[in-house]
C-alpha cells in the first residue's frame, strides 16, 4: 500500500512541477500578438484562397502589420469594401481593387463532341484524367466531373450539359477553381473585359474538328481580320490580348466555329454594384 501511495504521490508532484514550468515557459516565450491583428482580420472574408499571394487570411493580416508596402488592395474576395476598411484600420491610402472573375475555356458539351469511352471510376476530373488523358474525344477539354464546383466557395460553378459553367454574378474571383482543374481551362481574368476564347485545344485544326466541332482550328481569320491587333494564333490557338482588345467583337463575328465569344462576364462585385 506505501508503494502505491508513494507512486502516486511522487507522479502528482511531477505533474505539478512540469505545469509549473510549462506556465512559465508559455510567459517568458510567448510570442506577442499586435493588438492590431484581430481586426485586420477581422475584414478579410475568410476564403483563404491565396489570391493575395500569401497563405490564407492569417498570412495576409501578418503581412500587413508586418511588412512594409503590402497593399491593401491584394483581397480579390474582398473587393473595394475590404480593401476600404483595411486601409481606413490602417491609416493608409484607398487603394482599387483590380476585381477579377473566373472563365472556363471550354465549351464542348454533349452537343459539339462525345465521349471516346464509359468512364466509370471515380466522380473526379483528376482521377479520370490519369486514364488515356479523360473519357471525352477531346483531351484538353472539361471532362464535367465536377472538382473545380466542389472547391468553389460561394457555389459559382454548377455541371449542365456535361460540362462546367460559371455564374460569373456570384463568382468572387478567388481562383481556387483553377488550380484543380487537371486540363488547366480556368483562368482569371479582370470582370471587365468582354471577349473570350472558349476553347484550349492546342492540336492541329484537323484534329481539333474531329474531336469537337466547336474547337478553335487556327484557320487565323480572326487574327487577320482584328482592327487592332489584338489577336493571335500561338500554338494552333487564338489567344487575345487584353492591353489591346477594344471589345468590339468582330473576332467572334468571323470565328468560323464560333469558339470566340462576346459577353458579360462581371462578377459579384460590380453585379452588385
Amino acid at each position: 500500500m506505501d508503494v502505491i501511495i508513494f507512486a502516486i504521490v511522487s507522479v502528482t508532484v511531477i505533474g505539478i512541477i512540469c505545469a509549473v514550468m510549462l506556465a512559465v515557459a508559455s510567459k517568458i516565450m510567448a510570442v506577442k500578438e499586435d493588438e492590431r491583428f484581430p481586426a485586420v482580420r477581422e475584414c478579410l472574408p475568410g476564403a483563404n484562397c491565396g489570391a493575395c499571394g500569401y497563405a490564407g487570411c492569417d498570412g495576409y493580416a501578418h503581412a500587413l502589420i508586418e511588412e512594409d508596402g503590402v497593399k491593401t488592395n491584394l483581397c480579390i474576395p474582398g473587393g473595394d469594401d475590404v480593401s476600404k476598411k483595411l486601409s481606413e484600420l490602417l491609416g493608409v491610402a484607398f487603394e482599387d481593387v483590380v476585381e477579377q472573375v473566373a472563365v472556363i475555356k471550354c465549351k464542348g458539351d454533349c452537343n459539339v463532341t462525345s465521349d471516346k469511352m464509359d468512364y466509370q471510376g471515380i466522380e473526379s476530373c483528376a482521377a479520370a484524367k490519369l486514364l488515356f488523358g479523360g473519357k471525352g474525344k477531346c483531351t484538353f477539354g472539361c471532362m464535367g466531373l465536377g472538382d473545380c464546383a466542389r472547391v468553389c466557395p460561394n457555389n459559382a460553378i454548377c455541371i449542365e450539359n456535361g460540362i462546367a459553367h460559371i455564374n460569373t454574378r456570384l463568382c468572387i474571383g478567388c481562383g481556387m477553381c483553377t488550380s484543380v482543374c487537371p486540363n488547366k481551362l480556368i483562368s482569371v481574368m479582370p470582370d471587365v473585359e468582354k471577349m473570350l476564347v472558349t476553347c484550349s485545344n492546342t492540336d492541329k485544326g484537323a484534329i481539333t474538328r474531329k474531336a469537337c466541332s466547336h474547337g478553335c482550328i487556327a484557320c487565323r481569320k480572326c487574327e487577320k481580320e482584328c482592327p487592332v491587333g489584338a489577336i493571335t494564333v500561338v500554338d494552333n490557338l487564338a489567344q487575345i490580348d487584353y492591353d489591346k482588345c477594344t471589345d468590339c467583337g468582330h473576332c467572334a463575328e468571323v470565328c468560323v466555329t464560333g469558339c470566340i465569344m462576346k459577353g458579360d462576364f462581371s462578377g459579384i462585385h460590380r453585379a452588385n454594384q
